[in-house]
């Protein structure tokens, strides 16, 4: 399914983008706007000590409210059903301006149920971004799909590596109250957005029913929710308590942040090659080994210290974050017309799992430890490997 593509300038139809080649410089404009988004998202892991403090939080209730945000991922089929119809752009542009100002407000809460529901409609905005930006990304890839996959997630986990970073910063400048003057970041790139975006579609040529999908996502999500069931309490241990991890270990405030600012940087490295590799090597054998290293590194993380750790937290990032552009890459592919709800069911199953590893790592922690927490997600993620040959292999799409 092809069509020509024009200039970001001149105005254009919906299926006048699409082209056989790498448009690079309208990826690249998506790629910055993902960073962006998800610079602010990433502050709550970072703030969560001093949240915790503030409010009094156990372990079990900081896991509760960190999985707030991602509640409202379950809305995202919905929001990607509507996106291959309605071509939801103006979601993608205003999403950073939104998530920027709601996620600078978090110091200003002054209690648990205030803090929660900055958080539920900070989850809103997160969901109406990542529902049909990955679909924009991959109509104008070309054949690279795994490419313009791995662009993308590559500029969220560096957003996600500049975000526990400038979150700090914020604190140590104007206190935790104080952080909300960072918002203005979030309209500045939501203005570019809108400046360079208002051509770029997001929705298919064909559409398809419910009824014609089934077989394919039967075919395609079966395999893929149990690879997330798997592998999400490793990424949501690190994700959400690593920074509380290292900071009950004696790391400095600025420490503990940055130890989440190694581990997504690393991220941003696997992210930018495993796409692009599996685009050429195939995905599963992409997948397994990023999979049975990442279990492995996370052992190893456990029983170091100095800079060792250091050095395994790299090799930890660089695995474990390396796996999302190919799972995009191969719901992309496999279903070309209905990609903004094959995402959305994507991102929704990952999420609506989330909450639920988020408060049982937490009551881990309470019950024994962070370290025990720690080792239980790593033995459980090497129960995905089985599960990704079930996977379908290749570039051919299920449906047509």
């Amino acid at each position: 399914m092809t069509a020509q593509a024009q200039p970001i300038s001149t105005p254009t139809t919906e299926n006048d983008n699409e082209n056989d080649e790498f448009q690079t410089g309208q990826v690249l404009t998506i790629v910055g706007g993902h960073f962006v988004h998800d610079t602010f998202s990433a502050f709550i892991s970072p703030l969560l000590p001093l949240i915790i403090e503030k409010l009094s939080l156990s372990l079990t209730s900081a896991g509760f409210v960190w999985s707030v945000i991602q509640i409202p991922a379950l809305f995202t089929p919905f929001v990607g059903h509507l996106a291959d119809r309605l071509s939801l752009r103006y979601f993608v542009i205003l999403a950073p301006a939104v998530t920027a100002t709601l996620m600078s407000l978090l110091g200003l809460a002054p209690n648990y149920l205030i803090l929660a529901l900055i958080l539920f409609v900070s989850g809103i905005s997160v969901a109406a971004f990542h529902a049909p930006a990955p679909v924009m990304v991959a109509r104008i890839s070309g054949p690279r799909v795994g490419k313009g996959m791995s662009f993308f997630m590559a500029g969220g986990e560096l957003g996600r590596t500049a975000g526990p970073l400038l979150a700090v910063w914020a604190v140590s400048m104007w206190g935790l109250e104080g952080s909300y003057r960072v918002m203005v970041l979030g309209w500045a790139a939501s203005l570019i957005l809108y400046w360079r975006l208002r051509s770029i579609p997001a929705r298919p040529d064909k559409q398809q029913n419910l009824r014609q999908m089934l077989p394919a996502l039967r075919r395609l999500f079966v395999p893929l929710f149990g690879i997330t069931l798997t592998r999400e309490l490793m990424l949501t241990g690190l994700a959400a308590f690593l920074p509380t991890f290292m900071s009950l270990g004696g790391a400095s405030l600025w420490m503990a942040g940055a130890s989440l600012s190694i581990w997504e940087l690393a991220g941003v490295g696997g992210a930018l090659l495993s796409g692009t590799i599996s685009d050429r090597l195939g995905r599963r054998g992409v997948l397994f080994a990023a999979m049975l290293s990442s279990s492995l590194l996370l052992f190893l993380f456990l029983n170091v210290s100095g800079w060792l750790l250091i050095l395994v937290l790299l090799g930890l990032g660089f695995a474990s974050l390396s796996i999302t552009p190919v799972l995009l890459a191969l719901v992309q592919e496999q279903m070309p017309n209905s990609r903004a709800l094959a995402n959305g069911l994507f991102i929704s199953m990952a999420f609506a799992v989330r909450p639920v590893v988020a408060y049982i790592f937490g009551q881990l922690g309470d019950r024994y430890d962070l370290s025990t927490a720690y080792f239980v997600a790593a033995s459980v993620s090497l129960l995905a490997l089985p599960i990704i040959f079930f996977l379908p292999e290749g570039h051919e799409p299920i449906i047509d």
